[in-house]
């Protein structure tokens, strides 16, 4: 028997019980779940506790009423994101891949930009970019939309002598994303390093996602690497935890 007792109010862990269902895709886009009726029989509680579990995962957009029928899982299942999937440069002539791959799952990628400077980053930052405590980096910090929805939140860094004077270090789009002007200018994406944490998000993610209370967030702390292993970009990704898994396919050696 575990030996620590979950101590949360019984709606949230009903609710816990039944978003892990959907993410699993044991309850599957469109499926009706289990009665009121039911599920009060089975966490042995009263039917404003289950309307309460319900309520929270209709709020995160999960769940759904449908008058006269019942409460069922969102039709649209929670999207699985390759990060290494756009590491790569794009084609010539062809847009960003979060452009591309969005379109490839019938849904309209674009970008936001919120701010592009010259900063001092935060300290893991300038440890991945061996800078010190004084040292500079080029910010660009952004939101990727899907068909006009906060998807993401993303603060890349770029050592200031690779990104000054260069299309990174002002607020103009850049076409075929960062890993095509990257390789253009000499240096391509070779290798990336994911750092993944969940957590809950601060107050300015929560604005800028457009969170519903108190969902997790996915975090990836990236490095990209070009030749000879020299870094050339480092990102901070931040992902709404309630709608996106990521996905890694990863050779055995």
């Amino acid at each position: 028997m575990a030996k620590h007792k979950d101590k949360r109010p019984i709606a949230e862990r009903v609710a816990a019980d039944l978003r892990a269902l959907v993410m699993s895709g044991e309850l599957e886009p469109g499926q009706q779940v289990p009665s009121n009726s039911a599920l009060t029989e089975a966490y042995e509680t009263s039917n404003v506790t289950i309307q309460r579990a319900l309520n929270i995962l209709k709020d995160e957009e999960l769940l759904e009423g449908r008058s006269g029928s019942g409460v069922y899982v969102r039709a649209d299942a929670a999207q699985i994101i390759t990060p290494a999937s756009y590491m790569a440069p794009s084609a010539p002539g062809e847009p960003y891949r979060w452009v591309s791959e969005a379109a490839g799952r019938e849904q309209r990628g674009s970008n936001k930009i919120l701010r592009v400077a010259e900063v001092t980053p935060p300290k893991r930052v300038a440890a991945a970019l061996g800078l010190d405590g004084n040292g500079k980096a080029v910010l660009r910090s952004r939101i990727g939309l899907l068909d006009d929805e906060p998807a993401e939140l993303v603060n890349s860094y770029y050592p200031v002598e690779l990104a000054r004077d260069t299309r990174l270090a002002d607020r103009r789009r850049i076409p075929g994303g960062s890993p095509t002007l990257l390789a253009d200018m000499g240096f391509p994406p070779r290798e990336q390093a994911d750092e993944v944490t969940a957590r809950k998000a601060t107050q300015e993610e929560h604005a800028l996602l457009e969170l519903p209370d108190d969902v997790p967030v996915l975090e990836v702390f990236r490095i990209v690497y070009s030749d000879d292993r020299r870094v050339i970009e480092v990102s901070d990704v931040v992902k709404p935890g309630h709608i996106y898994k990521l996905g890694y396919h990863l050779p055995v050696s």
